[in-house]
């Protein structure tokens, strides 16, 4: 296949590069989006392309990874990373997106974007097959982001990412918009400019199922990937097994499988159980390592791996929430003094040991392409109480809501003493894991942790645009959906920043959550794993597992 040709913005995010107004990151996760190879990318800046040195993998063996095992429904509904580092084995991506903040073509052998972002040519990997024999086409890539593009289907949060696509009077697919021309080729016409959608492609939810998909992963079991899941016990544990009845078209693309079988194993949310399990050699691998506990796997000689990462927490209310007859978050100055009450750098110290970096209650990072510096915000307890007494809350009784884990549970512990402080009446409510998040984007007022996602405006669509299925504040601002649309439309990085500016602030100015920092990331695997390193997203790329011969 012909290497497509360099995209006209992409010199020009070189020499913002070398000006110093881009990060490599930021640099190689666009550049990528935009069709380039990483390697390309690299040699745009004048930079080798780094290479994990690391030992050949055996082939064989069993690796047992401490994990939550969660049920499995439409990979468009999923909404936590657990479920598809299992699903991987045997439905996979087009893209993969790698620790560098690049995009890896997968079941796609790349695409290209024309200037505007306007059209997308999707050239479908040649020999490619399902496990069941039949070729993979461009009419199953095709099949699956017009599914995507569903907005009828609850919990389908893949349609935010697609909305460009989408006919808001039919809530489907806009007619002809996605176009299988031959058998490896999908042409994609948007009606509008759309930065985001190779990274969308990406992400957790957007899993490749057949044409014949029956909704449930487990029923069927038909997929491209080089493994077959063979048990899946909820809370208890899941199995998948290296599938010697098909011949994985990766193999010879990347590497791999190595392991006969990789078993996900649940012990709670716990990390003395966590650490319990290392050192009785019951795991080899953990999902994350958190808070002290990284320095005690370390102590017994585990393998570290560290990543930058845009993860973090949101402590929210929920606008549309009704309790005994008063609706107390949608009133802004309530959200907002919840916010001022609150110490960012006290919840970083108290609930996650000072490993990370303060966020600012906008819920765009640094690392994003869009970040704006704004004013710094103090906390002001005193004005904080006066705004909740103007409001006639004060009396108020606000019920915080958190999951029984070590991080998640001190950080709003930290949320609620501060509120209290400030003169707030917060009963605290800690829920087990098992059954928090059967609710988790009704509660009032609660606790919850996000991946990353590569672009800020990717994470602003996700959870704040009016009436997505990840909206859990409620929020619904016109001057917000309407700017976003904007900044997703545009690639210049200046005119981003300063729409994102604009957006950052109206999260601000209207108290929609508590963010109070940016998680550094770790996980830890005993000596002789091989490809165990934390990605970004919490993802568990499992042909690349192995153990050391």
């Amino acid at each position: 296949m012909a290497t497509p040709p360099l995209h006209p913005v992409a010199r020009t995010l070189a020499a913002e590069h070398a000006r110093g107004e881009l990060s490599r990151r930021e640099f190689l996760t666009r550049t990528t989006s935009l069709g380039l190879t990483a390697a390309t990318a690299y040699g745009l800046i004048g930079v080798a392309m780094p290479s994990e040195a690391r030992a050949q993998p055996a082939q064989g063996g069993t690796l047992r990874i401490q994990s939550d095992v969660r049920a499995l429904k439409d990979p468009r509904t999923y909404d936590w990373p657990q479920m598809s580092n299992f699903s991987r084995g045997w439905l996979e991506y087009l893209v993969e997106y790698q620790r560098d903040g690049s995009f890896k073509p997968m079941l796609l052998a790349g695409w290209e974007v024309n200037a505007d972002a306007t059209q997308y040519t999707l050239n479908v990997r040649p020999g490619v097959t399902w496990n069941d024999g039949t070729p993979f086409t461009a009419a199953d890539v095709a099949f699956n982001i017009t599914r995507w593009c569903d907005q009828t289907v609850e919990g389908n949060s893949m349609a935010s990412r697609m909305s460009t696509l989408i006919d808001p009077a039919t809530k489907q697919a806009i007619d002809g918009a996605i176009v299988a021309s031959d058998d490896l080729t999908v042409t994609l016409t948007l009606p509008a400019p759309d930065i985001t959608l190779i990274a969308g492609f990406s992400d957790y939810p957007a899993a490749i199922v057949p044409q014949d998909f029956s909704g449930d992963p487990m029923a069927d079991r038909k997929g491209t990937g080089p493994f077959i899941p063979t048990e899946l016990e909820v809370g208890v544990k899941s199995v998948m097994v290296r599938n010697e009845d098909h011949t994985w078209w990766g193999t010879e693309v990347y590497g791999g499988p190595y392991l006969d079988q990789i078993e996900y194993i649940d012990f709670g949310t716990d990390q003395v159980t966590h650490f319990s399990a290392a050192e009785s050699d019951e795991v080899d691998m953990l999902y994350e390592s958190l808070g002290e506990f990284v320095e005690l796997f370390d102590s017994i000689g585990w393998q570290k791996s560290e990543t930058i990462t845009a993860n973090t927490v949101v402590i929210r209310t929920n606008q549309n929430a009704e309790i005994d007859g008063q609706t107390p978050y949608a009133d802004v100055r309530v959200r907002r003094a919840l916010a001022m009450a609150v110490s960012n750098a006290v919840c970083l110290e108290l609930g996650y040991a000072d490993q990370g970096e303060v966020a600012e209650n906008h819920h765009v990072c640094p690392i994003h392409p869009e970040y704006a510096q704004l004013p710094a915000q103090e906390p002001d307890p005193a004005k904080a109480a006066a705004l909740m007494a103007e409001a006639g809350f004060a009396d108020f009784e606000h019920e915080l809501i958190s999951i029984d884990d070590n991080w998640r549970r001190d950080t709003c512990d930290a949320v609620a003493a501060q509120l209290r402080d400030a003169g707030f009446k917060v009963r605290r409510t800690i829920i087990p894991g098992n059954t928090f998040w059967n609710d988790w984007a009704d509660y009032p007022f609660s606790a919850t942790d996000w991946a990353q996602r590569p672009l800020g405006v990717q994470v602003l669509a996700l959870a704040y645009r009016s009436g997505e299925a990840w909206n859990e504040t409620g929020f619904a601002n016109a001057e917000f959906d309407e700017t976003l649309k904007q900044a997703m439309a545009v690639a210049d990085a200046e005119t981003r920043r300063a729409l994102s500016a604009k957006l950052q602030t109206i999260m601000q100015d209207e108290g929609v959550i508590i963010q109070p920092y940016w998680r550094a990331t770790y996980r830890h695997a005993r000596p002789g794993v091989i490809g165990a390193e934390q990605h970004p997203t919490f993802e568990i790329h499992v042909y690349k597992l192995g153990l050391e011969a």
